[in-house]
């Protein structure tokens, strides 16, 4: 019996790049500004998830990435999200970089891959939108 929760999705507005700096380097003043915005720190790396266009040249990134983002707000003891959209999307051979905040997750691939990614998620129950003109 398959006990994934059926998601609402929505498709954000925008194009990100993902960022690899060095883990002493400090947040970059051309990554925070408005829109999404994802810093995270290890003692190994500093990464960035910024508005592609925000991006310096020669900056180390990928870049071409749509968010979807779930619904919410979940509460944090929510289980079997990130699975329930990681394994129809690997099956599809869409990889993804997973983004969480407090209140909901955002699961990010690249936009040439994005009407595949709907289509997996789509059949695997969850619900996708805006259908926009832009995604046809």
């Amino acid at each position: 019996m398959d006990t994934s929760p059926r998601l609402r999705l929505r498709v954000m507005p925008g194009r990100l790049a993902i960022c690899r700096l060095d883990a002493s380097a400090p947040v970059p003043a051309w990554a925070m500004q408005t829109g999404f915005v994802s810093v995270t720190r290890t003692d190994r790396e500093l990464s960035v998830v910024c508005d592609e266009a925000r991006l310096p040249a020669g900056q180390r990134a990928e870049v071409g990435y749509v968010a979807l983002e779930v619904a919410g707000p979940m509460p944090l003891s929510t289980t079997g999200v990130l699975a329930s959209l990681a394994v129809p999307l690997r099956d599809a051979g869409v990889s993804i970089f997973a983004v969480s905040t407090y209140d909901t997750d955002y699961v990010l691939v690249k936009a040439a891959l994005l009407h595949a990614a709907i289509a997996a998620l789509e059949g695997a129950g969850h619900t996708v939108a805006p259908r926009s003109p832009e995604l046809t």
